[in-house]
């Protein structure tokens, strides 16, 4: 294991430090927030201060099973990117990241698709695979028609990341469908929902995420399950077959809950007989690509880079 980033350092550690200070004057929460708060929270970025800002470049559409998606077309097309929002399972939408998606598909000369799926807790689990299955299956059969292009890639981040690899083993195992998508890049997922030991370990750090919250957000997103049920492999990716997956990135940071979630699935992918890249980056929290921070930067251009080049 390589970690990265250890010349900023300081500067991720002190916003971490801020992060928590300023967490510290919020009350606890300590079930699911009722639905007026909810509603609320979910007009802002995954939960935040601010609303997210639509641009005119981005075009909603609704795909095949009624599942709407926004899409981002730049001039020159080389592939596809399906793109899984991140947000628990509960958050964040499609619309969420125009600015940042746009910029990828400028960068990475892709046609950005980013799907709408059904939020828990009205939508627990399948509702959120089964929207994203649906975009994947649709792209394979029309991304060649609508955007010129069969090199398809997919990705997200946190749940995104998870429902991206849920997707690839649905097409895998529903579908028979195997080498459509090209790669995956795979952003602090959660990949085992029963709880890794990092995930039990982290303790009450008022971080992005921390023990409570994850396990606050399971419940939420797979209501009355077990822990033995949530490692049935549909549910926790982590014990699933994983033969016949893409290339994979797989980014954490070392000081996010999720780490080992990242650690074992890049073990289990590379042993299954895929190429990982492993991404490890040092003292970065849960979601910090969210925050304008130096590594922020830095991981956004290893995306751009690697989805640019990826699966040609």
């Amino acid at each position: 294991m390589t970690i990265t980033d250890e010349d900023c350092l300081a500067e991720t550690l002190a916003f971490n430090e801020q992060f928590e200070a300023a967490a510290a004057h919020r009350p606890v929460r300590d079930k699911a927030p009722d639905p007026a708060l909810l509603a609320a929270l979910r007009r802002n970025r995954l939960g935040g201060d601010t609303p997210p800002v639509r641009l005119e470049h981005g075009q909603d559409r609704v795909v095949e099973g009624g599942v709407k998606v926004r899409v981002f077309v730049p001039d020159r097309v080389d592939g596809v990117f399906l793109h899984i929002h991140g947000g628990g399972w509960a958050f964040g939408s499609a619309d969420g990241q125009d600015d940042r998606l746009w910029l990828l598909a400028r960068r990475a000369r892709l046609a950005v698709v980013s799907v709408e799926y059904r939020l828990a807790p009205e939508h627990p689990f399948p509702a959120a695979a089964d929207d994203c299955e649906a975009a994947a299956r649709w792209l394979v059969r029309h991304a060649a028609a609508e955007f010129g292009s069969e090199r398809l890639l997919i990705g997200g981040e946190s749940a995104g990341a998870h429902l991206s690899v849920v997707t690839l083993l649905r097409l895998r195992d529903r579908h028979a469908i195997r080498g459509a998508f090209r790669a995956a890049h795979l952003l602090f997922g959660p990949y085992d929902l029963s709880m890794t030991p990092s995930q039990r370990s982290f303790g009450t750090r008022r971080l992005l995420s921390n023990t409570d919250t994850l396990r606050h957000t399971y419940e939420s997103f797979t209501p009355g399950m077990s822990a033995e049920q949530r490692r049935d492999p549909e549910v926790s990716p982590l014990f699933a077959d994983l033969t016949a997956m893409p290339p994979a990135r797989i980014v954490v940071g070392t000081e996010d809950p999720l780490t080992d979630d990242s650690l074992f699935l890049a073990q289990r992918w590379q042993a299954a007989g895929a190429p990982v890249r492993l991404g490890v980056v040092a003292g970065a929290m849960h979601g910090f690509t969210l925050f304008p921070l130096t590594v922020t930067d830095r991981e956004l251009r290893r995306q751009q880079d690697y989805l640019s080049r990826v699966g040609r």
